[in-house]
């Protein structure tokens, strides 16, 4: 599924949902391959447009995104994402949502929450530590820096590193490679791996943290 990310965050969230439902109930579906359209992966929310002005509008607005990114930390069926660009901010909490990534040398990752005054959103206080080890993702999540493709690689924050031009035949040719094992096994494998994931995260989640 190819999401547009001209769309506001919490539209295009919902779309990637959505995206992710109908493959689960696609039979023919093994692996979603996620990508996204532009020059970046997705650079987090836009705040220069008109934003909610009491506590109230502020938590219906993070409900009703939190509620939708639930939605994807349950999906069933691996999700290989290729990661162009920027995935700063929320940007970077769908790029972790996904079980692999691609990416490139220019691509740059970064949870710049505290810069802006934010608590890390998208459930990254688990999956940043779960996948570089905690001491690094405090580093990334207290300073807000961004680290680059190779950097990202060597920490295991991407698993694939590929060329500009390549990006999606590579992160297509992991997806196929998914693909070619028993999906079954792999829904089975995949659901034990990331047991507890989708309830801790949508603890987090619920909290709008």
């Amino acid at each position: 599924y190819l999401v547009d990310n001209k769309y506001d965050v919490q539209k295009l969230i919902a779309l990637i949902a959505g995206a992710l439902d109908a493959a689960d109930a696609d039979k023919d579906i093994r692996v979603t391959l996620l990508c996204a359209n532009g020059r970046s992966f997705c650079a987090g929310a836009n705040f220069s447009g008109a934003q909610p002005q009491t506590p109230e509008e502020r938590r219906v607005d993070s409900r009703q995104l939190y509620d939708q990114g639930i939605r994807i930390f349950r999906c069933k069926k691996p999700i290989v994402a290729a990661v162009q660009g920027h995935a700063i901010g929320g940007g970077l909490g769908v790029a972790l949502a996904a079980d692999f990534r691609v990416a490139t040398s220019e691509t740059s990752f970064s949870a710049n929450f505290t810069r802006l005054g934010f608590h890390p959103g998208f459930g990254l206080t688990i999956t940043l530590p779960e996948l570089i080890g905690q001491s690094r993702a405090s580093l990334l999540m207290l300073t807000g820096r961004r680290v680059k493709g190779d950097e990202a690689y060597r920490i295991g924050l991407c698993d694939v590193l590929a060329p500009s031009e390549t990006l999606r035949d590579e992160a297509l040719k992991l997806a196929q490679e998914i693909a070619e094992s028993s999906p079954l096994a792999v829904k089975s494998t995949r659901e034990t791996l990331r047991l507890g994931l989708a309830v801790l995260t949508g603890e987090l989640l619920g909290d709008g943290q």
